[in-house]
């Protein structure tokens, strides 16, 4: 296996798919998506707490806030260690017979922890409706994604409820998926961004007009107040797409093609929460925190490699991102944010690393670490909270940098008389 450099290792996690003829950032493939659980009953104890209050067709209802969600953020004491936050993300968030959705929610259930689901609007859509998708700069109906089945779609509605009901984000990761070619949302203007948002959003809300299906319950959100962050397909697009997130108050966005364990800033208005280059055992270069991103620096795209190199790799993988959570834990706890898919490569490797990072950190928290695994959106909850002068301090320091002093000193004397923050970013809003 030959190495790839960390500039070209980031490369190919934004767009190097494409030659796989599959995407970096979901797939209906047989590569793909996962998960087999139910939809959950009015009796549950993450049922919505009051009845539900029908939006548009049916397809969504307001249910009353929503269950599982972190107590309301402070901010920080002068002179208090910041929490160490890690995010764990799902791009397509759809259903295809492989357990990996109901996996992954019943592992985030055991350890009481929250995640982000980026779902693909087109996840919605039968395939006998594809023309009603008009994506920008493409034919009527395509998509570089598979449409998914009837019963893949009715499972995908009955997961994305159960997630939502166990506090969970559903966030967007838009419709086709176009990385490359002269239809790549590499391209695409804040204006077609705009129209790629409304139909994501539009078949979600009127998914029960789209199928016909009158059988199962709405989603438990409206989804207009739901939505307020994304990523881009292969990390694409980003500057054209801020401005319509703006106007449309979305309060994040995970696209950039690469960061680095630091605390985050403000770009456009919103919080710009990367993936992010971790350690990669074994290698001077580092990796960016995706599971198709070190598949590439291990089988160089090939997700079927022969299987003798699988337990090297699984344990590679899950030491990489057991290793960048150690080195932000112990020196700047500059969040740490992983994304994901529902896929199977090389034997499914990749979600068993996962697994054993997610267990691996929240066995940390019940060890009465301050770690929290939660949503994107609950930790631009915490970020609006912070005095800015505290943000300001904790951006001072670098990756695998520790505060000078310790935490007691770094943080004592910053905003004492500044008052509730806002999250305001005003040296860094570009």
């Amino acid at each position: 296996m030959r190495d790839i450099s960390r500039r070209g290792m980031i490369g190919l996690g934004a767009g190097a798919a494409a030659g796989l003829g599959l995407a970096a950032c979901g797939t209906a493939s047989q590569d793909a998506p996962g998960g087999g659980g139910g939809s959950r009953g009015d009796g549950h104890p993450g049922a919505p707490r009051q009845a539900a209050k029908p939006i548009g067709d049916g397809s969504t209802a307001f249910t009353g806030e929503q269950p599982g969600r972190p107590d309301r953020p402070e901010p920080l004491e002068p002179g208090e260690t910041p929490p160490q936050f890690v995010v764990f993300s799902w791009d397509g968030a759809g259903e295809v017979g492989t357990g990996l959705f109901d996996r992954f929610l019943g592992l985030a259930e055991k350890y009481d922890a929250r995640m982000t689901f980026f779902l693909s609007g087109l996840y919605l859509l039968p395939e006998s409706k594809k023309r009603m998708y008009d994506p920008p700069n493409n034919l009527r109906g395509a998509s570089d994604i598979g449409y998914l089945t009837d019963d893949h779609i009715r499972q995908t509605l009955k997961l994305v409820r159960r997630a939502w009901l166990a506090g969970h984000e559903i966030g967007t990761h838009f419709n086709g998926h176009f990385c490359a070619g002269s239809g790549s949302v590499a391209d695409w203007t804040p204006s077609q961004w705009r129209s790629e948002i409304e139909q994501a959003k539009s078949f979600v809300k009127e998914w029960r007009t789209n199928t016909g299906w009158t059988d199962l319950p709405p989603l438990p959100f409206d989804y207009d107040k739901e939505l307020v962050g994304g990523r881009t397909p292969c990390l694409l697009g980003q500057e054209n797409l801020l401005p319509t997130a703006r106007r449309l108050g979305w309060r994040y966005d995970a696209s950039s093609p690469g960061g680095r364990q630091r605390w985050p800033r403000k770009n456009q208005g919103l919080w710009d929460l990367p993936l992010q280059e971790m350690p990669f055992p074994g290698h001077t270069f580092e990796v960016l925190s995706m599971d198709y991103n070190i598949l590439a620096n291990q089988s160089v795209n090939t997700t079927r490699a022969p299987s003798y190199n699988y337990p090297a790799w699984r344990t590679q993988a899950a030491q990489s991102y057991i290793s960048g959570f150690q080195r932000a834990y112990e020196t700047n706890r500059a969040p740490f944010f992983i994304g994901n898919h529902f896929e199977e490569w090389n034997g499914g490797i990749y979600m068993d690393a996962v697994e054993q990072a997610f267990t691996y950190v929240a066995r940390q928290r019940e060890n009465g670490e301050d770690v929290r695994m939660v949503s994107f959106r609950d930790f631009a909850d915490w970020l609006d909270v912070q005095r800015p002068e505290v943000l300001a301090r904790l951006r001072s320091l670098e990756v695998g940098e520790r505060p000078a002093g310790g935490w007691k000193t770094f943080l004592r004397d910053v905003g004492k008389d500044s008052g509730r923050g806002s999250g305001a970013d005003t040296d860094s809003d570009t």
